[in-house]
């Protein structure tokens, strides 16, 4: 791929810059994808995420196109079909959470109308513009992901620990922190210098 300044944490292989270039950060509202990385980032739970992007093809088809509907009906063949998939990462909390996760996705979906206006709720339906100097800037946690995985608990979700909070705010774009010489910090900053301050949140 051609060289470009990027975040440390991508360059170790094509895959990752090619995620990092193009999703990472990039603000996500259709409810079927805020569910494809929240069935990801729980299985990533004490795994690297390179780990769980060479299978993400794998988990798209084991999980029908991450359709939430049809997740939440998997039955106990499915589940024992799923553990013997060497394609996806084969714990089984984690198989029976995704189901389960699916079935409270969906409560919260009758609740605010869309799983999308319930999560961006907690930012104002505004990305967080971040300015890290580093990746030793970029926190685990924050005080909104121990929030938001707070209330994720008490409506069911499982392994929605603020640390997989966190990630799943970085790679859905709910938070921006791109370190400010990464080139696709520079290119929202040019694309956005006269944007009004108000379309976003800075920290």
């Amino acid at each position: 791929m051609e060289d470009k300044i990027r975040c440390g944490w991508c360059s170790s292989s094509d895959l990752y810059k090619k995620y990092h270039d193009e999703e990472w950060g990039v603000p996500v509202y259709e409810d079927q994808k805020l569910f494809e990385f929240l069935i990801l980032e729980t299985f990533q739970a004490g795994l690297s995420w390179i780990t769980i992007l060479k299978k993400r093809e794998n988990f798209q088809l084991a999980f029908d196109d991450f359709d939430y509907k049809k997740v939440a009906l998997y039955t106990e063949d499915k589940i024992q079909e799923l553990l013997q998939d060497a394609g996806i990462i084969r714990n089984q909390l984690k198989i029976r959470a995704a189901i389960s996760n699916a079935v409270a996705f969906m409560k919260v979906q009758e609740e605010f109308g869309s799983f999308s206006k319930y999560i961006w709720e907690f930012t104002d339906g505004k990305p967080i513009q971040n300015n890290r100097q580093s990746l030793k800037e970029v926190p685990a946690t924050t005080p909104l992901s121990d929030a938001i995985s707070k209330d994720l608990k008490k409506r069911g979700f499982k392994f929605v620990g603020s640390t997989v909070v966190y990630a799943h705010m970085q790679a859905t774009g709910m938070v921006d922190d791109h370190v400010a010489d990464c080139w696709k910090k520079s290119n929202f900053l040019k694309v956005n210098n006269k944007t009004s301050p108000k379309s976003f949140i800075f920290f």
